[in-house]
């Protein structure tokens, strides 16, 4: 019980210091985006309103139609062309959703020395930042199974609150759901969940047709394992203990079994053109919101991929 409260506390003194940090943090994007003009021309159309499908005059693009849309959503003569079945969407301009995914499970109070805050903190500091910009261009903002979309100026303490009255399991993974067609999605967390877990969220979230992004947060001892002699290693999800007689002699296949599962991920999300990132908790908390608000744009018009923020491989 007592370690529970310890948990318990450290997670309320990291949203109290998030909630502060990414008020600065969202006030300085647009000097960010001086900064960063000339290598991500796209996040100055990401300030301005997102082009997105919607009602409206002009074309935007084909979709293939989804099981259980009405029929009279087909374009006959584009679907005639081959043997899948297309849906014209039109240009919008109007507001949609974005969820967003802190993970807050046990793992991710870990911080080395070298790292400038926990995992917890850096997912708390960017998912709130990224809020704020968002909401301030006019988009709603939701997290799954906790705080419903909403456009508030005060979303960022609309989520702090609803976190901090939060008293139910903290699973690493977004709750199962079916988000819309527009939506998009940022996931953060370390990831160290097994890949067939990470492949059914995947397959969960994009069976609509909603994109999204996977951003991996680690700390630099996560990423080089920097560890020698006896080591005694706790899982702090409950899966027991290691000792480790000479840890060095564990990092090489450490290192192999991190790229092996990165790998895993990344075929995964190119597959479901996804974007995934990977960002280290001794890089700047900037340089992963101006990459995430610059790649939102950038996945709207049909480019995706696997990014790297930071040293992480």
């Amino acid at each position: 019980m007592a370690e529970a409260n310890r948990g318990a506390g450290k997670e309320i003194v990291a949203i109290r210091r998030a909630d502060g940090e990414s008020r600065t943090l969202a006030a300085s994007l647009p000097r960010l985006v001086l900064e960063a003009r000339r290598i991500a021309a796209n996040v100055i159309h990401g300030l301005h309103g997102r082009r997105r499908a919607g009602t409206g005059e002009n074309f935007w693009q084909y979709r293939r139609f989804i099981s259980g849309e009405p029929s009279q959503n087909v374009d006959w003569r584009r679907s005639a062309r081959d043997d899948h079945l297309y849906v014209r969407e039109q240009e919008w301009e109007a507001a949609h959703t974005v969820w967003l995914w802190p993970d807050r499970s046990p793992s991710m109070a870990f911080a080395s020395r070298q790292a400038r805050d926990s995992k917890l903190e850096r997912t708390l500091i960017v998912t709130f930042a990224l809020a704020e910009l968002l909401v301030a261009g006019g988009e709603r903002v939701g997290i799954p199974g906790l705080m419903n979309p909403t456009a508030s100026r005060g979303v960022i303490d609309k989520m702090a609150q609803a976190m901090l009255h939060d008293d139910a399991a903290r699973p690493s993974l977004p709750p199962s759901f079916v988000p819309s067609a527009l939506a998009e999605i940022v996931v953060l967390s370390d990831f160290w969940s097994p890949i067939a877990e990470i492949t059914a969220m995947l397959t969960g979230l994009s069976s609509s047709g909603a994109h999204g992004v996977l951003v991996q947060i680690v700390d630099p001892a996560e990423e080089t394992f920097p560890y020698s002699g006896r080591i005694e290693f706790v899982e702090p999800e409950g899966h027991g203990v290691i000792t480790a007689g000479r840890a060095e002699r564990w990092a090489s296949d450490y290192v192999e079994r991190v790229a092996l599962h990165r790998d895993q991920i990344r075929a995964e999300t190119g597959r479901l053109d996804w974007l995934f990132a990977t960002h280290t908790t001794d890089r700047s908390a900037a340089e992963l919101l101006l990459f995430l608000h610059g790649g939102m744009t950038v996945s709207k018009t049909g480019v995706h991929g696997n990014v790297k923020v930071g040293r992480s491989a």
